[in-house]
Order: structure tokens, then C-alpha cells, then sequence
């Protein structure tokens, strides 16, 4: 069940990555839906790849691998059977929110709190079931791919649950407990651990079981992989802050964040040497076995990828390559290569095996392979082109001192090529994906599925007497309680020491008195901005280079941001950036301007590929949540006076007519009650509040 799910979710989720890919060169594809803008669907197709195709890549291949390593059944049929539909909800509920402005804004984790609820519930239930097998197994030690699975287990609740607190609103909106800075370091303490205990640790266990079994040879070494292990679960938990650098975060939390990132390098190449080695005496198979294929290809997209990401974080190389495609490109290394491809090996071993047959066509699954592997070279290698060219043009000046590209849509309408050609290979790998699902459907089709095997180990005996010579690692592998305490107390460490004190030691977030709260209508134009995805194209954090402080103005302060929940910094440069967009900056632009580029982008912006966002001319405001949204920030620390949620609307009506009121002098026919008034409102107030008079050289 969870095979088939992962199947039909990936490639949905691939075909939504693919028309967003077509909207970054054809923004008109929209068709002025709302629910088709690039914005919104972003969120869809993260979360169908990593939580749809990739969560339920790891369930079929851990339901399988478990039951064979402890020699024991599932603990509870009727758990399994809640975790595949409780799982499946989750994914739909997904699917049924984020289309339609349905989010928080934290990346990766835009589900509104009720689903947070259910995943965590879901999770539980899980863990009781996989524990509940490794209690009632039949083989004393634990084999190496399930200390892995444990240790996502963990460590996946703890992340959710502490990234996941928040005020709610209504049902389908909440605020982040945290704010500014200190929702950054979470987030991304979360972000960067779902790639390492969502998309790597469980992958990693999988291919210590299905690798060495489609081998058939044993793993290279013992010991390399508990050095593997222990190392990856202390050093990966330090490295969040590496998306961090050069930002508003603390100095000496982006250094925690570099020095443990490189240090992942040893341990990540232990598990790639540990993968690739076990293969050493069966390279004759790799060439006509189409498992091994893509098994062999993935261990090397994860070697590829965990050097990359500390390059990354160094920070000489991080001050070219982020808000850049570069990352976009490394990020898909990852996913297609590392967690896609070994997918498709185990789904190629598995259904054979399941079905009681032999694969269709080994021709298909070497068709399937090719066009898989060209399908990454044609995403891959354009983006790394286009985050060189962005970084390069952005910081480019003349020799007499000026920027030699002052205008950001230069940049942009010279990558478009290599966006095109993006498209091209993501196309590939779904042609690719699409023959193999094909060959799968056949494969079944020609066998007879078994149910259900003999389970021939005999029970566990009572009293358990040590050999003479067993390793040390051995004592602990026999006691899974004792393991998942050590696990987690190993994966704790990293995040309090990291989290903890910007909260506790206020020197780490400075306040600024001139920083207000934002007014009732410049928040209700803040949740339509994160509600449409804004900052998965343009960032709120100024760095402090000189290019960035000559076209955008003064670098970000770490006190700017105490009152957004959440922060909005953003990761990726579509557009240009808008920490200092508001009024009174060297960037200002007259309400006029604002309102003309929502609704038509390419009349201000010759060659823009932002969508068109006429619905925020059409659509009125939900005036009735904004008492509660204010009682919620208050509740959250936002000094508004006692009783301020009973006048709130009216002073937000009072903003908005000043607004349409200076529109409608200009010619524009709009009324105060639109939200394109709130957002305008919250684009004003970007950066307003510490405005700095451009110096001589910024003019």
C-alpha cells in the first residue's frame, strides 16, 4: 500500500515541480488563477516529494526491511493500516490547503496547525508499531539499518514538534510562537534536519539493507558504520545555521553552523565509501543489473550532494552561491539522484520479489535509468549556471564604482535559457519515471502477489550468554531502549546548545525603539503576502556586502524582525530583495507603482516573470479575524494597548481609505476594502521603520 501510494504521489508531485518550472519562463500559465500561481504551488510540490513520494518511499522500504531483520511481524496489522491512511489524510489535506493560501509560511512546514496535530498523532503511532516489532524480535541484535530508523524516528518528532508550536487564530490560521531571528534559527534547525532525518538518515538505513541484498554481498565494514551513524546524528543536528550566513543571526551561531557542516564531510563519505564498497567484487553485476544501476548512481548523488552542502557553508563560498539557483541545483542532486533513484532501485528489487516473478522488461528499466540520469545532468547543470551568473551580475561594478547592473531583471531575463533548459531535464526524468511505473504495473501484472511468509526464527531466548571477542557496540545493540535514549540525548545536544541561548541572552536579538508593530492593515497585508508565497522568490535580509548595501540600502539588523511571526527572510532571489522596499528608502516606490505591478508585473517590469496577481484586486479583506489576529500577536509578546483588538478594524478602514483614496485620485478604479490595499500598505512599511538616508555613492 505505502509502495503504491509512493508511486502515484511521486509523480504528481514531479508533474507540479514541472509546471512551476514552466511558470519561471512562462508566468502567464497561471492563467490568472490564484491556485495555479508559482507562489502557491511551490509549497505543494515540496511537500509531495518529500512528505508524499519520499515519506511513504521510506515506509514500504522500512515495513519490508524490519520485519526481515527482526524476523518478526509488524507489531499491530491494525497500526500499520492506520499509519498508511492516517499518513494518506495528511498528504491530502495537503493537497486540499496549500493551492488555496492555506499556510504558515515556514518552509517545508507551511501546514496549518490542525494538520501539525495530525502528523504528530500519525508519527506516535508509527513509532509505537516500529518499536512494538523491535521489542517482540527474534533476532538479539539490531542490524545497522535500523539504528538509523530509530534515530529518524526520534529525531523527526522532536523537530515537528518544537518548529510546529503555535497561537492559532481560526482553523485554518496560527502565528509562530517565535519571531524574527529566533523563528529563523528554528526553522531552519527544522529545514535542515528534515533533509537530514527525513530524507538521509532513513535513506541511509535503507541502503544497508537493500544494497548488500541486491548485491548479495555483506556490508564493507562493521565499524565504519557505526562511526557512520554516531558521527551523522552529532554533527548533522549543529549544521542549520549554515542557511543562515551573513544574515541577522548571531556571529557565533553561523560559525557552529560552518564548522560542524565541514566536519560532515567524514562522516557522510563514510556511509557513501560503506555503500559504494560493499559493491567491491560484484562491479560485473552493476552492469547488468538495473537495481544495482540506480543503487550505485544514488550512493554517489549523496556523496555529490553531502560534500556540496559543506562547501556550501563556508562562508567565502556562501556569500556567492545563497539566494542563487546554485542551491536549487544542489538541492535537486539530492532528491532526484540520492532519494529518487534509490527508490526506484528498491522498487525495482521489490516488486519482482513481492509479485513471485521476474521484471518485465530489463530494456525498460534500462530506458527508465538513462533518461533518469540525463534527466539530473539537464536540471542540474543549468542551475549551476544561472546561481554563477546571478552571483556574478549581482556583484559586478564598473571601474568608476557604480553597479554595472543596477537593474535585477537583468539578471533574470539572462538566465531565462537556462530555466528553459531545466524544464527539459526535469521533463526527462518524468518520461523516465512514467516507463519505469509502467514496467513496475507489468511486472505485478505477470505474478501472483504473496501476501504473507513463514516467519522461521525461533523466539528469543530468556537468558542470553556473551561470546568471548563480540565487539563493544554489541552491548548496546541489544537493548533498544537504552540505544533510543543515547540517540536522542546525541541528537538533543546540538540543537539546545545552538537554540537556547538566543532566547535566554537578549544581547543575541538587540531591539531597535524605532521598530513598531505593524498596523492592523500592514498585517492582514502581511498574511496575504506569506498566504501567496512571496518569499519563495523575494528575501527580507539585506547582507552586508557592499553590493547588496549599494542597491538595496542599509544591511539587516537582528532587531527588525521581533515582531514577524514568522520571519519571511526567504532562500531563494527570483526577484529583487525587499527589506528596505518601504517608504523613505533610496528604493521607494509610490503606491501607484505598487499597484500597477501586482496586477500587471510586465507594464512596470519589462522581461518579469512574476505572476500576475489580479485575484488581490478583486478579492475583499476578511475584516471579521482581525480582532482575534490582534489578540493572538498580543498574546505573543506585541506590545498593542489593552483593548486594541476592539478598534483595530477601524483603524485599519482609516489606513485603507488613505490609500485608495490617493489610488482613485490617480485614475485607478479600487476601493479600500481590496487586499491589494493591505499588501501595498505592507510593502510601504518594509524597512520604514530604521530608514537610512542613502549615502552619496548609493544615490
Amino acid at each position: 500500500m505505502f509502495m503504491i501510494a509512493s508511486v502515484f504521489w511521486g509523480i504528481i508531485g514531479m508533474l507540479v515541480g514541472l509546471y512551476i518550472s514552466l511558470e519561471m519562463f512562462a508566468p502567464s500559465l497561471n492563467f490568472g488563477i490564484s491556485f495555479l500561481s508559482f507562489g502557491r504551488l511551490r509549497a505543494l510540490h515540496t511537500n509531495a516529494v518529500i512528505f508524499a513520494f519520499i515519506g511513504n518511499g521510506i515506509f514500504f522500504g522500512l515495513y519490508y526491511s524490519l520485519q526481515r531483520l527482526t524476523k518478526a511481524r509488524m507489531f499491530s496489522d491494525l497500526l500499520s493500516k492506520i499509519h498508511f491512511w492516517g499518513w494518506q489524510l495528511i498528504i491530502v489535506s495537503a493537497v486540499c490547503t496549500l493551492p488555496f493560501g492555506i499556510s504558515t509560511g515556514k518552509e517545508y512546514a507551511e501546514l496549518e496547525w490542525p494538520i501539525d496535530i495530525l502528523i504528530a498523532l500519525v508519527w506516535v503511532i508509527f513509532a509505537i508499531n516500529m518499536f512494538g516489532t523491535i521489542t517482540k524480535r527474534r533476532e538479539r541484535h539490531m542490524y545497522v539499518a535500523i539504528w538509523f530508523y530509530i534515530a529518524t524516528v526520534i529525531t523527526v518528532a522532536l523537530l515537528h514538534i518544537v518548529n510546529s508550536i503555535e497561537i492559532p487564530v481560526s482553523l485554518f490560521k496560527s502565528y509562530s510562537v517565535y519571531a524574527g531571528v529566533q523563528d529563523a534559527l528554528v526553522q531552519w534547525w527544522y529545514g535542515h534536519n528534515a533533509v537530514a532525518f527525513f530524507l538521509t538518515t532513513p535513506y541511509l538505513g535503507l541502503m544497508y539493507y537493500f544494497m548488500p541484498k541486491a548485491a548479495n554481498r555483506p556490508v564493507y565494514s562493521y565499524k565504519l558504520s557505526i562511526i557512520h551513524f554516531w558521527a551523522l546524528i552529532f554533527l548533522y543536528i549543529w549544521a542549520g545555521p549554515h542557511h543562515l550566513i551573513y544574515t541577522s543571526l548571531p556571529d557565533w551561531a553561523q560559525s557552529l553552523g560552518t564548522v560542524f557542516s565541514i566536519m560532515l564531510i567524514a562522516p557522510s563519505w563514510g556511509g557513501m565509501i560503506n555503500g559504494l564498497l560493499t559493491l567491491r567484487g560484484a562491479w560485473d553485476k552493476v552492469r547488468e543489473n538495473v537495481v544495482l544501476k540506480f543503487m550505485v548512481v544514488a550512493v554517489t548523488a549523496y556523496g555529490m550532494a553531502t560534500f556540496e552542502g559543506p562547501l556550501l557553508s563556508i562562508k567565502s563560498v556562501n556569500a556567492i552561491s545563497h539566494f542563487t539557483d546554485w542551491t536549487i541545483a544542489h538541492v535537486h542532486i539530492g532528491a532526484l539522484g540520492w532519494n529518487g533513484f534509490l527508490t526506484f532501485g528498491i522498487l525495482y528489487y521489490l516488486v519482482p520479489r513481492l509479485w513471485n516473478t521476474e521484471m518485465y522488461s530489463k530494456r525498460l528499466g534500462n530506458i527508465h535509468f538513462w533518461l533518469g540520469t540525463l534527466g539530473i545532468v539537464f536540471y542540474a547543470v543549468p542551475l549551476y549556471f544561472a546561481g554563477f551568473t546571478q552571483s556574478l551580475m549581482w556583484k559586478e561594478f564598473t571601474p568608476d564604482g557604480t553597479l554595472a547592473y543596477p537593474n535585477f531583471l537583468n539578471t533574470v531575463t539572462k538566465i531565462i535559457g537556462m530555466y528553459e533548459l531545466r524544464s527539459i531535464g526535469g521533463t526527462l526524468y518524468i518520461i523516465g519515471t512514467c516507463i519505469g511505473v509502467y514496467n513496475l504495473m507489468k511486472t505485478a501484472g505477470k505474478g501472483k502477489f504473496i501476501g504473507d511468509e513463514e516467519a522461521e526464527a525461533p523466539a528469543l531466548e530468556k537468558k542470553y550468554e556473551e561470546h568471548g571477542g563480540s565487539h563493544w557496540h554489541r552491548w548496546i545493540e541489544r537493548r533498544p531502549i537504552q540505544f533510543t535514549f543515547w540517540a536522542l540525548i546525541i541528537v538533543a545536544i546540538g540543537g539546545l546548545l545552538e537554540i537556547v541561548p538566543t532566547f535566554l541572552i537578549k544581547s543575541n536579538i538587540p531591539t531597535i525603539t524605532q521598530v513598531k508593530p505593524y498596523t492592523p492593515l500592514e498585517l492582514q497585508g502581511r498574511d496575504i503576502y506569506i498566504r501567496e508565497g512571496c518569499s519563495l522568490c523575494h528575501s527580507q535580509m539585506v547582507r552586508p556586502f557592499r553590493s547588496e548595501t549599494v542597491r538595496y540600502g542599509e544591511y539587516s539588523k537582528a532587531g527588525e524582525f521581533v515582531y514577524d511571526h514568522p520571519f519571511q527572510w526567504g532562500s531563494k532571489r527570483t526577484g529583487p530583495d525587499l527589506a528596505r522596499e518601504g517608504r523613505g528608502n533610496q528604493n521607494y516606490k509610490p503606491d501607484s507603482w505598487h499597484y500597477t505591478h501586482l496586477l500587471d508585473p510586465q507594464s512596470t517590469s519589462t522581461g518579469s516573470i512574476m505572476t500576475a496577481y489580479t485575484w488581490l484586486g478583486e478579492n475583499s479583506m476578511d475584516l471579521a479575524i482581525v480582532p482575534a489576529k490582534i489578540r493572538a500577536m498580543q498574546t505573543l509578546g506585541v506590545p498593542y494597548p489593552t483593548g486594541y483588538d476592539k478598534i483595530a478594524v477601524e483603524d485599519l478602514k482609516k489606513q485603507a481609505d488613505v490609500i485608495a483614496n490617493g489610488l482613485q485620485k490617480e485614475g485607478f478604479d479600487v476601493t479600500s476594502d481590496k487586499e491589494i490595499i493591505a499588501v501595498i500598505a505592507y510593502l510601504q512599511r518594509l524597512g520604514s521603520d530604521i530608514n537610512v538616508k542613502p549615502t552619496t555613492s548609493q544615490k
